[in-house]
């Protein structure tokens, strides 16, 4: 079928906004939804688009992105696996790979900028994911990174890129400096956060940037130098089907939840630990249960030691969504204590199970909790005393905590929701196909004749590449190694 007898389908053919159903690459470098919001935002964007009548293949590398089938739309929803070297991959992070592991360039860039104490990863997929596109050239109506900002996405990367910026990781790197006490580690952290002067370069030079909040927005325009025209949002939301109330599940008396991971710092875990050593003067019960990884030194661990809290304070992790669900849905608070968040999904997704929320205003998180004392109560950032206030208060106020609970799934409902996501996204690859192609017939559609996408897992281990495509790129890929 030509471009044109596509575009001109018989309505059953058209997505559901009316325009012709696109095929999409999805690309994200780091996709696994247990390990961090990018992989939940691959998880549940590809999804609905898929639902809203696209075809969309995510194109990733380890850890691999679990995407969910929907079996009323077989065939729209595809894995390609990009692998990596999977440095760091457990048990043995910062591995060196074995000789026959190397295939080519890429690899030894890789495993070299490691070795230098950089972070490689969002050039190195660049440049895999680069070659790959080129290869297939036609088969795809826009490619959509997710937040990678690697040198080989510049140029012609064989269709439309729309790229999305959660937040400029300059803002962690800045956190992490500051809360680095020695020059050793000051020099550690500027090291691993090399690749940001990369992602500045390619931000600079996107043509289209979609982010998840007007906070981000600001500070891709502020930190980025991304000009403002280019920047637009389109905020995420909750799987509101998955986490939503469930009274038959029992709530435990003084638990609190939260999502962090114990060594990063902007996620202000610390915080919260000295906070819930305040709480349990006046409430004993008060226990924390933390989604995420235990760092066995650091200052979480220190603090957990110093306030006597080993057995107020569990770790979970890998556990299933329904586990997820259910464990939020169990307490009678949740918190987010983040010094700065680009969006805070945890946050969305506890309001949206009626757990009431406690909230720091950091970064975009009050665009998605709401005012204090309507939909959550808000506190400062880095301030123990004002979250075991908050804390303290909604512990002994029944009739608080289900008011703000049920305002707060009213408002996920009314805001940020995956359907809504995907629907302002779609509006933008549309956008991007029309500067790309002004004509009223001219398509970057899929090569005509070829099948839609299967729902098998195809691997896409790299080929070599001639000389002349990589050479543009790898003279500025060196300023970050």
């Amino acid at each position: 079928m030509t471009a044109e007898a596509s575009q001109a389908g018989s309505p059953a053919d058209l997505a559901a906004d009316g325009g012709r159903p696109l095929t999409i690459a999805l690309l994200t470098y780091k996709g696994n939804p247990f390990c961090g919001g990018q992989g939940v935002y691959v998880r549940h964007l590809s999804r609905e688009l898929a639902r809203l009548g696209h075809r969309v293949e995510v194109i990733g590398a380890q850890p691999y992105p679990v995407l969910d089938e929907d079996e009323d739309y077989p065939g729209s929803l595809r894995l390609t696996e990009l692998p990596s070297l999977d440095l760091y991959r457990q048990p043995d992070p910062f591995r060196t790979p074995a000789r026959e592991e190397y295939r080519d360039w890429i690899d030894a860039l890789e495993v070299a900028t490691m070795w230098s104490g950089g972070f490689p990863e969002p050039l190195t997929f660049s440049l895999r994911a680069r070659r790959h596109l080129r290869a297939r050239r036609g088969q795809f109506d826009v490619v959509h990174d997710n937040q990678t900002l690697g040198y080989g996405l510049l140029g012609d990367v064989g269709a439309p890129l729309v790229t999305t910026v959660h937040h400029p990781i300059t803002v962690d790197r800045q956190l992490e400096l500051d809360a680095a006490d020695t020059w050793q580690r000051r020099w550690s952290v500027k090291r691993w956060y090399a690749f940001t002067r990369m992602q500045k370069r390619v931000a600079r030079r996107l043509p289209s940037v979609l982010t998840v909040s007007g906070t981000s927005r600001q500070e891709i325009v502020d930190h980025l130098g991304v000009r403002p025209d280019r920047v637009h949002v389109v905020h995420i939301g909750a799987d509101t089907d998955l986490f939503s109330p469930d009274p038959s599940v029992r709530q435990v008396p003084g638990r609190i939840v939260t999502t962090s991971s114990a060594d990063v710092p902007l996620k202000g875990l610390v915080f919260l630990v000295e906070a819930l050593a305040k709480v349990r003067a006046e409430h004993p019960d008060a226990h924390l249960v933390v989604v995420g990884k235990r760092a066995e030194d650091g200052p979480v661990a220190q603090a957990i030691e110093r306030y006597g809290l080993d057995g107020a304070v569990r770790f979970v992790k890998g556990i299933s969504d329904a586990e997820l669900v259910d464990l939020v849905r169990s307490a009678e608070v949740a918190c987010v204590p983040s010094l700065y968040e680009g969006f805070s999904l945890p946050a969305a997704e506890a309001m949206a199970t009626g757990t009431p929320l406690v909230a720091t205003t950091g970064g975009a998180i009050p665009e998605v909790a709401g005012r204090d004392g309507e939909t959550c109560l808000a506190v400062p950032p880095g301030d123990a005393g004002a979250l075991a206030a908050a804390l303290s208060r909604l512990l002994g106020d029944g009739e608080l905590r289900e008011r703000l609970g049920r305002a707060g799934r009213e408002r996920v409902l009314r805001h940020f929701t995956w359907a809504r996501a995907a629907e302002g996204t779609v509006a933008h690859y549309r956008e991007a196909v029309a500067r790309r192609s002004p004509g009223p017939h001219r398509t970057a559609a899929r090569t005509p004749g070829r099948p839609a996408a299967s729902p098998s897992v195809a691997s896409a281990t790299p080929t070599s590449v001639a000389p002349a495509a990589a050479e543009d790129v790898y003279s500025e890929s060196r300023a970050t190694c």
